[in-house]
């Protein structure tokens, strides 16, 4: 397998170096940003399989850097973060994060998130399927990696789209939020409960979703999600 790049951006040089050694003792090629501009343009430079990125960065923060990162094509970000606060977790959602951390972290951690990050778009690149899902003008192709509602295309993140289709494939069964990040994240963390329902709200709002009568995906107060049932 080639050698898979990541790129570290964090203003705290001792914190970005320790990421660094650890992340090159796991095998990975890691290329190191201490701001906004040098991330932007050393993702231009290396294309990384991932970045791992610090929200609170001077100047530029990490929202307005992982925005333009992934204006012409999406790389999966890990955002680390100071913050507790929701709303900041959610704004890195919605600029296209995949994940996050919050400071303080142990390395073995991240490690750990930064390979299961990157063992899922492996395995998004390697599935193949048996012919696009429908459901009430939703049409999911796995192949070419499409949503459209309706006739009309939807734009999803990949990792969005995994949410999706995870659900879809099941329709009627219930997934907890455990067993979506399971299947999803390829790990469960004590905190994926309010991942989970950051995602699937962005999902249901580009889907068109009424929260009061769900068209696709129903809540299970207390459990999880379901795809709506075909039957």
């Amino acid at each position: 397998m080639p050698e898979q790049t990541v790129l570290v951006v964090d203003d705290e040089e001792a914190i970005a170096e320790a990421v660094r050694a650890r992340l090159e003792s796991e095998g990975y090629r890691v290329i190191v940003a201490f701001d906004g501009p040098q991330a932007i343009a050393a993702h231009a430079e290396h294309k990384p399989d991932l970045v791992v990125l610090d929200l609170m960065l001077p100047g530029m923060d990490g929202l307005e850097v992982c925005k333009e990162i992934q204006r012409d094509s999406w790389t999966p970000v890990l955002m680390l973060t100071a913050k507790t606060e929701e709303t900041d977790k959610v704004a890195g959602f919605a600029v296209g994060a995949d994940d996050y951390l919050t400071k303080p972290f142990s390395l073995r951690e991240l490690a750990a998130r930064v390979k299961a990050i990157l063992r899922r778009m492996e395995r998004m690149q390697a599935q193949r399927s048996d012919g696009p899902l429908e459901h009430d003008g939703l049409v999911i192709d796995p192949d070419r990696r499409r949503v459209t509602v309706d006739g009309q295309e939807i734009g999803l993140t990949p990792l969005e789209f995994e949410i999706l289709l995870s659900l879809a494939r099941d329709p009627g069964v219930v997934l907890s939020r455990e067993q979506l990040m399971d299947r999803v994240w390829g790990y469960r963390d004590y905190a994926g409960g309010r991942v989970v329902d950051s995602h699937v709200a962005r999902i249901r709002r580009k889907l068109g979703e009424d929260g009061n009568e769900p068209r696709f995906i129903r809540t299970v107060h207390g459990v999880g999600y379901a795809f709506q049932d075909n039957g």
